[in-house]
């Protein structure tokens, strides 16, 4: 009876699912030890800093473990769950003695598996994951090189390889093992990563070991007279405690904790001027009105925030200059030619603002499927981490919550945010009498590095100025 090796398990590794994260917190398993699985099967749903994604698992066979429960966060590049080749449920036995020949050729079975899943033409199906065309390659081993070692430690050495971090010769080792986010932190530091000495399992470098390779030397320690006292032990530090029956501690994780740095970040390196103005958008009340009979619309969303989007995107058309960015390094502003349309939106876990991409190409009945696509996906839990980069401007529509106003926090990177306030009927002095009248009060935030007061007051004056006249959408467009 053949005996199965390890070589037949797969470790199944964290991707970098949100353009260079560093981890990602395991939400649901959809599978459990035992469970047969196939290439592409969704096995769990991980949350990022940005976004909830599911994940896919590139193997078929059995679920042999999981290596962590749900709710905990994972390192990218650390493996999750192992999945048996082979069919196998428990744990392999080791192969006798007398078989080793039979090992280091299921071992090398094994490797020869990993030129044909990396040619087979899978496409990825997550940001940062899967099989690329043009990703490295390992070179082809020759068979002979095998039989040159001892058997069991050769099929040992080629199993570490199939897990992405085995140990091969001096020669071929053209690259120091390392995670993205360490290769870019050791990049941003001019450390080249070859002079770093790893102390990470298998020879991977860590963020540390970087740290290190730029920390300046400590000074030598000078000799500690015998006279000296022995210092005192320090005073343990206080327990915080808190009262578990009237209080609730909430881990910052995930979506909110991305968020929360974002707009501390935000807050304290642009400069924020906010503006207001009280517009009567009763004209555009009623167009809006009569677009949902158009049959142009049939089947969209149709609401006030449609129109209010295209105010937005021909106010910037009128006054370009608004939609740019900063770079600080280069000291530079860099004019954006497209406008990507930021709609903030409040989920359960937590505020995120994708956007529409070349929203100022789009017609009227395109940018509200594209609203509707957005508003629809951001509540389901589903927008990927590219629909929420490259944003130039933001709407954020305080008033579905009944609020007048407010100041809102620039999207960081962004030049200006629009907030809309509630829709009331008020009175209004209206052609020289006082009548009741559809009126909301807009807040623009603008970054005051780009963006001075006369620009800024343009931009909300024309956003009011269509509003109150859309026929103005024709007109300025």
């Amino acid at each position: 009876m053949t005996t199965m090796t390890e070589a037949t398990v797969r470790e199944f590794k964290m991707p970098d699912v949100g353009e260079g994260l560093t981890e990602a917190e395991i939400l649901k398993w959809y599978v459990q030890p035992g469970d047969t699985v196939t290439d592409g099967q969704v096995v769990c749903e991980v949350e990022t800093a940005k976004a909830a994604v599911e994940l896919p698992i590139p193997y078929d066979g059995v679920v042999r473990e999981l290596h962590f429960p749900e709710g905990t966060t994972v390192d990218v590049g650390t493996a999750i769950i192992a999945v048996d080749l082979g069919g196998g449920t428990a744990a392999a036995a080791p192969a006798p003695a007398a078989e080793p020949q039979a090992a280091t050729e299921a071992a090398t079975e094994a490797v020869k598996e990993e030129p044909k899943a990396a040619g087979s033409g899978r496409q990825p199906v997550l940001v940062g994951y899967g099989v690329a065309a043009s990703s490295t390659k390992r070179r082809p081993r020759k068979g002979a090189e095998v039989p040159h070692q001892e058997p069991v430690a050769a099929a040992q050495a080629l199993q570490s390889e199939l897990n992405g971090h085995g140990s091969a010769p001096a020669a071929q080792s053209a690259r120091p093992l390392a995670k993205p986010p360490v290769r870019k932190l050791a990049k941003d530091l001019g450390v080249d990563l070859a002079t770093v000495t790893p102390t990470g399992p298998d020879g991977i470098i860590t963020r540390e070991d970087v740290h290190a390779a730029v920390a300046p030397p400590a000074p030598a320690a000078e000799p500690v007279p015998q006279a000296a006292p022995v210092a005192a032990p320090a005073a343990p530090a206080p327990l915080v405690t808190f009262d578990t029956a009237r209080e609730t501690r909430i881990p910052v994780k995930g979506v909110r904790k991305a968020t929360a740095a974002a707009m501390v970040g935000s807050a304290f390196t642009a400069p924020h001027v906010t503006e207001f103005v009280t517009v009567d958008v009763t004209r555009t009340m009623k167009l809006v009105e009569e677009l949902k009979e158009d049959k142009e619309f049939a089947g969209l969303r149709v609401n006030p925030l449609l129109l209010i989007s295209k105010a937005l995107l021909v106010a910037i058309k009128r006054n370009p200059e608004v939609n740019a960015s900063w770079d600080e390094a280069a000291q530079e502003i860099v004019q954006k030619h497209y406008v990507n349309l930021g709609i903030a939106a409040a989920t359960p876990r937590g505020l995120i603002v994708p956007n529409i991409k070349d929203a100022q190409a789009k017609t009227l009945p395109q940018l509200a499927e594209a609203l509707g696509e957005l508003v629809s996906t951001a509540r389901e839990g589903k927008t990927t981490p590219a629909a929420m980069q490259g944003g130039t401007v933001t709407i954020t529509n305080v008033g579905v919550f009944g609020v007048d106003t407010g100041t809102p926090i620039l999207n960081p990177g962004e030049s200006a945010i629009l907030a809309v306030g509630a829709i009331k009927l008020q009175p209004w002095v209206h052609k020289g009498k006082v009548k009741p009248r559809q009126v909301t009060t807009l807040a623009l935030s603008f970054d005051h590095r780009l963006v001075d007061g006369e620009l800024g007051s343009k931009v909300l004056a024309d956003v009011a100025a269509i509003l109150e006249q859309p026929k103005r959408l024709i007109t300025w467009a």
